[in-house]
């Protein structure tokens, strides 16, 4: 390959990566910003909702989780 291709394809090259820099960091931005905002969400509705008083969030979250546990345990036994 001649000294003037190798510059093209180097500079192709340099400018896919650039976009696909823009592209990932795009959407990793989105996600980061989807996430936080549900668990957020999550959070407030368990806080309204779901704790009991004198516990904690994640106090809360983890009973919720062996509740929920149980019940598909018990489901499963059902059936």
């Amino acid at each position: 390959m001649s000294n003037n291709m190798q510059k093209m394809a180097d500079t192709v090259k340099s400018g896919y990566q650039k976009i696909e820099d823009g592209v990932v960091s795009g959407y990793k931005a989105i996600e980061n910003g989807v996430v936080g905002g549900f668990t957020r969400i999550s959070d407030a509705f368990v806080k309204k909702f779901l704790m009991h008083e004198g516990e904690t969030l994640e106090e809360a979250k983890a009973r919720i989780a062996r509740e929920e546990e149980a019940l598909n345990r018990e489901k499963q036994g059902n059936q």
